[in-house]
């Protein structure tokens, strides 16, 4: 029987699977915020619901008229949270009914950040009791974060540039492949309020706005 010569190729050295290294580039960016956004609350207990819901209106009332009094548009005021809680106390293991809370949480939005500590300081002069936190931002974020994704994938170039030298490896330069794994990161400030605090001073500082990526190359 006659079987054809099939002659056997060994395969070439250039035709090899590629191996590949993943690197991750970080950078960063800082801004001076320009917004402002204060999350306050109004905070009432009553023995009935009806008592506690009635002095928290009146109370947030006034203090929402005095905000538009500083000429904080209405459409910056925003309500985002109402709730209403009953309370109990616990005596010789026995729960009692001890009434109801209400807490009424507006945000309020700034673009002049140094009227912060002001706005604070007169909603609580009106009855306001509880800061939740201070948040601070820019309005072009999406602009930075695109400076700090450059400096980020830089970084990621750099530090592959220098795997392939120190290891004397015939690294591509061209990536194949490029994943985005920024967190999103918020500078946030909190305190308790006070009705004795005259001046509540608030020092936005620096946000930094970072850009995280991992990216593979082949060599």
């Amino acid at each position: 029987m006659y079987y054809p010569y099939v002659p056997h190729y060994r395969q070439d050295d250039s035709k090899q699977s590629l191996r590949t290294m993943t690197v991750t580039g970080n950078g960063s960016v800082s801004v001076q915020p320009d917004i402002a956004r204060i999350q306050l609350a109004v905070v009432t207990e009553g023995e009935s619901l009806s008592q506690a819901q009635q002095e928290n209106t009146q109370t947030m009332n006034a203090v929402i008229e005095a905000l538009l009094n500083l000429g904080i548009l209405r459409e910056n005021i925003q309500t985002t949270a109402y709730n209403i809680i009953p309370r109990y106390d616990y005596t010789d293991g026995q729960q009692v009914f001890r009434g109801y809370e209400v807490r009424n949480e507006i945000t309020v939005e700034v673009q002049a950040i140094d009227q912060t500590g002001t706005i604070i300081d007169v909603a609580v002069q009106n009855g306001v009791n509880h800061v939740s936190n201070i948040q601070f931002t820019v309005q072009d974020r999406q602009r930075y974060y695109q400076e700090a994704l450059v400096s980020a994938l830089q970084n990621a170039s750099v530090k592959s540039q220098t795997i392939a030298q120190t290891m004397q490896l015939n690294l591509d330069p061209t990536p194949i492949r490029i994943v985005d794994v920024t967190d999103d990161i918020i500078t946030y400030k909190a305190f308790a309020a006070s009705a004795d605090n005259l001046t509540t001073p608030i020092e936005p500082g620096e946000i930094i706005i970072t850009a995280k990526v991992d990216v593979k190359f082949q060599y």
